[in-house]
């Protein structure tokens, strides 16, 4: 079997589809996208192709090591994103031609079915903690939230008082048992996520999510002093070689790479081994379409540190397409009583709807994340 064409989708609300095709008529699927970056993506999609066109599909940990180390230059978020979405579309393919699903090829799956959150969101506490009683009565135990607006190195305490109030009231809505996760988004900086992360303490979190920019790791020694709250990062780390370090500091205690920007399947199977080693819990980033969260269910089958899994149905990015608009085997992505089954079916088990797909590929979207402003003028941490 060899690899014949490569063609990329621009879609709605801002994913990118990979389509790799054999001389067999065997066709895998990826997504490789950064958000906000697609065109740079599928441009770095187009050139990797140089080196995948003719090649046997099934030698995919040569194929993905010529891709990072053929060209010199290597990690960063667009080039390990390409590769993530070729990388998916290879085992896709494999998986297809042995008629097995990729859990299958990684060993055989350890879970039944993996447990999952779904987002919240809302202008005014009110809306955020309807968002979240919604949330439960649909069967989730679980949701995350963004905790905080822009924040300045060091901000007010009005401002804190406000996130106390919301998250406070999203605790009231659904009761003392409800996982809720916290996500800083990065918008926080080291002076004020002392302060949060300690007055947070009182709603018993699930975990805080970014604490701090992943660049700033070192700074999570001094914030964990200050919470028992488990703190989880990651997505915005590439390879086992970002998460290297962070692993060996032990102020980390869930990962989350992303399936479609940390090199793929390959990638993010290495990079849940080493966090077991640590002991760190597993938790795939995915607030992406379907073939992202195929991927990450293939992950989380066999990885006995994974503990949740994020799904993107519903949330407040999908404007225009929602991610089961794409997808004929709808039910294999349903939550049932807050849980993700697992992917039977051949390859990574999606289905895609390629005439929906191509309908909405003449849509492409040109979507960029907001900048936003401090009151002084400077920029802020979106």
């Amino acid at each position: 079997m060899r690899i014949t064409r490569l063609t990329t989708y621009n879609v709605p609300p801002r994913w990118v589809f990979l389509k790799v095709e054999t001389d067999e008529g065997i066709v895998g699927w990826g997504e490789p996208v950064i958000e906000g970056r697609a065109d740079t993506v599928i441009a770095a999609v187009k050139e990797l192709s140089d080196y995948l066109i003719g090649k046997d599909p099934a030698q995919i940990e040569d194929l993905w090591n010529v891709m990072y180390r053929g060209g010199f230059y290597r990690g960063g978020p667009i080039l390990m994103s390409a590769i993530a979405g070729i990388d998916q579309a290879l085992w896709d393919i494999k998986g297809k031609a042995l008629g097995v699903p990729v859990h299958q090829l990684l060993g055989g799956r350890c879970r039944d079915r993996i447990r999952a959150y779904s987002w919240v969101g809302g202008d005014r506490p009110g809306d955020v903690a309807d968002a979240a009683r919604a949330e439960q009565a649909r069967g989730f135990g679980a949701i995350k939230m963004n905790g905080a607006q822009e924040l300045q190195i060091v901000d007010s305490y009005e401002k804190v008082d406000a996130i106390l109030e919301t998250i406070g009231a999203v605790r009231d809505a659904v009761g003392p048992h409800m996982g809720i996760a916290v996500d800083f988004h990065g918008r926080v900086q080291r002076p004020m996520a002392k302060v949060l992360v300690r007055e947070l303490e009182q709603f018993r979190l699930m975990f805080i999510e970014e604490p701090v920019l992943s660049e700033n790791h070192e700074a999570l020694a001094e914030i964990a002093r200050y919470t028992n709250t488990p703190i989880a990062l990651g997505e915005r780390l590439f390879s086992r070689w970002d998460f290297k370090p962070i692993l060996a500091a032990g102020h980390v205690d869930i990962i989350q790479p992303d399936l479609s920007h940390a090199g793929g399947i390959s990638e993010c199977r290495k990079i849940a081994a080493m966090a077991e080693a640590y002991d760190v819990a597993l938790a795939p980033h995915c607030p992406l379409g379907p073939i992202a969260l195929a991927a990450c269910l293939q992950l989380d089958a066999v990885s006995h540190n994974a503990f949740i899994q994020e799904q993107s149905v519903g949330i407040h990015y999908n404007q225009g397409a929602d991610l089961l608009d794409y997808v004929i085997n709808k039910e294999t992505f349903r939550a049932q009583d807050g849980c993700l089954p697992l992917p039977q079916g051949p390859g990574l088990g999606v289905e895609i709807d390629e005439a929906f797909l191509a309908s909405m590929a003449r849509k492409a979207p040109h979507w960029h994340n907001p900048v936003w402003r401090h009151a002084d003028g400077s920029v802020a941490e979106w």
